[in-house]
């Protein structure tokens, strides 16, 4: 989805051979990878040489999702657990170690969504999402951060964001603020981490899955999707949505050696275009002698600072309309 701030696109130059990208010999983590977003993830870290753990909170799900990569030529092991405690945490890096020898890299995709607006939103809806997003990303990381540190090897933290955390979204409370958190937390574990050679990114994709369908402008082109029909150009480049496949492709390249001297960043992915998000930053000032008061504040807010107030939420699709057929002459 577009930003209001973003800028023209850039062209792409022909790819040069790749350096790097083999992860033969990694183990990874992907938690909430039994289905969507998550089985992309794992299912191209795995085509990339990674060992990986499928994580989701149904045994069969996790199971049956394991099964295919190893069907199709991968290694991988199924871990049921929902994301969220210390004790979460630690059984996805000890089914890593136990079943690879290892960890190298987590993803950490596991998300529920309790959608409300405020006055409507329960405590429990809240604890809820904040508690799988959340405090799921922070146990998950932890732990994988004190293992890879044993290692002393380096390793790869991959922190799934949303749009909605870096922009908000209408009836998203806790999802849009867990997602800022976890934007947060990427860019101070780069630099706790650093000295370990542990690189830390967030990944904010946007994909045709589960939580995007129900969004009445995409349905229509999700379901012809469904059928065969590739997305029309104006959503791969324009909204930059397409499939949880074309988000994939970030997630190794993010764990690889070519991507060793990336960290802190937030990367965003879908349909055809790649994008790197501002981080938060001051973008006016202005000054008082003597420091401000209420009255100069209001007497300067609109000529100063709030001159170009900045924009709020997911901007809405720009789906072109569809032809009118031609009126009958009689």
């Amino acid at each position: 989805m577009t930003s209001a701030s973003a800028s023209a696109p850039t062209p792409v130059p022909a790819p040069a051979p790749a350096v790097g990208l083999d992860l033969t010999g990694k183990v990874a983590v992907v938690t909430g990878s039994g289905r969507g977003l998550g089985l992309a993830y794992a299912t191209a870290l795995a085509a990339a040489g990674a060992a990986v753990v499928v994580n989701d909170l149904d045994e069969e799900v996790a199971r049956q999702a394991a099964d295919g990569i190893v069907a199709a030529g991968g290694r991988a092991v199924a871990e049921a657990v929902a994301v969220g405690t210390a004790e979460a945490a630690d059984r996805l890096v000890e089914r890593a170690v136990s079943a690879f020898g290892r960890l190298d890299i987590l993803v950490t995709n596991a998300g529920i969504l309790r959608d409300r607006v405020l006055w409507k939103m329960t405590d429990d809806d809240f604890d809820a999402v904040v508690t799988t997003h959340l405090k799921g990303t922070f146990t998950c990381a932890r732990a994988a951060a004190v293992r890879m540190r044993e290692q002393g090897e380096g390793g790869q933290l991959i922190l799934i964001g949303s749009p909605a955390g870096q922009r908000g979204n209408f009836g998203q409370t806790n999802y849009a603020a867990a997602k800022a958190g976890i934007a947060a937390m990427a860019r101070t574990w780069s630099m706790e981490l650093a000295k370990a050679g542990i690189t830390v990114n967030a990944v904010v994709p946007v994909a045709a899955t589960a939580m995007t369908e129900t969004i009445p402008a995409f349905a229509p082109y999700i379901e012809a999707m469904r059928g065969g029909a590739p997305l029309p150009d104006f959503l791969r480049k324009g909204e930059g949505f397409g499939t949880a496949e074309d988000c994939a492709a970030l997630v190794p390249f993010l764990a690889s050696d070519a991507a060793r001297d990336i960290t802190g960043q937030c990367v965003g992915i879908g349909g055809d275009r790649l994008a790197l998000w501002s981080h938060p930053q001051e973008v006016a000032t202005a000054y008082a002698d003597g420091g401000w008061t209420p009255g100069t504040i209001a007497a300067a807010w609109h000529t100063s600072v709030g001159r170009e107030p900045q924009t709020v939420g997911i901007p809405a699709p720009r789906v072109p309309q569809a032809p009118q057929a031609p009126q009958d002459a009689r």
